[in-house]
């Protein structure tokens, strides 16, 4: 078998999609870390110190290349194994119960990986594009507000930035947690079945890598929510 149709296969889908799982899944444990600074409530001093280094440093810079591969390649693959899998059963089961062999966010991968999807280019708009070039003030003129300076250096200010989306708009926020709620379900089933993939699976170790994911999910997509919320709601100034 040739590695184009090695990759092209159920299995070699599944490969990639357990491979850019784990380094999405380490990227988030990142970004959140990052992200959560702003509970500093100092100003955005720390936020946007550990925000301009993220942006700043060519080893991240290029990682961040990388980044977009593997998430390009985990949608591609994922919306491939989907419709691949609804192919393969065309003519539905007259008698379907589902729920008695699987979990509904299981079968929903599709659907919650595009809602994701939705929520991800919303968030890269808002923070990604502004801080990698310039304030786009052509294009978002409030953005040309957030520009700050570090080390005598004008910069984008990201905790500005963070205030201005989420303080007085409702609605973006209500989205961002509709989004997140959707990562945590897709997170749930993804961390377990990007073990599953390399063939970690048993009964002693299966229901701790269960149990670390869950918690993992949770913890990840409450601090990710808690941080519109918490602007939002003016408990970080």
């Amino acid at each position: 078998m040739t590695w184009k149709l090695f990759f092209n296969s159920s299995i070699g889908k599944k490969l990639i999609m357990g491979l850019t799982g784990f380094f999405l899944i380490t990227f988030l444990i990142v970004h959140c870390a990052i992200n959560s600074m702003i509970f500093f409530n100092d100003g955005g001093e720390t936020f946007n110190h550990w925000g301009h280094f993220m942006g700043a440093n060519l080893i991240i810079r290029t990682a961040e290349i990388g980044l977009f591969v593997f998430l390009l390649m985990h949608i591609v693959q994922g919306l491939s194994l989907w419709g691949q899998n609804n192919k393969a059963r065309p003519v539905k089961y007259r008698v379907n119960n589902a729920s008695s062999n699987s979990k509904w966010y299981s079968r929903s991968m599709g659907l919650l990986g595009t809602l994701i999807l939705i929520f991800l280019i919303l968030h890269l708009y808002h923070f990604w594009t502004p801080s990698r070039f310039g304030g786009m003030a052509n294009i978002r003129p409030l953005a040309e507000t957030t520009l700050g300076t570090y080390n005598n250096e004008e910069v984008h200010n990201l905790y500005a930035e963070m205030q201005l989306v989420f303080q007085n708009n409702l609605l973006i926020v209500i989205v961002y947690i509709l989004g997140v709620i959707s990562l945590c379900w897709h997170l749930v089933h993804g961390f377990q079945s990007a073990f599953q993939t390399f063939g970690i699976n048993h009964k002693r170790y299966t229901p701790i890598i269960k149990g670390a994911g869950i918690v993992y999910s949770i913890v990840i997509c409450v601090l990710f929510a808690a941080m519109p919320v918490a602007i939002y709601l003016h408990w970080i100034a």
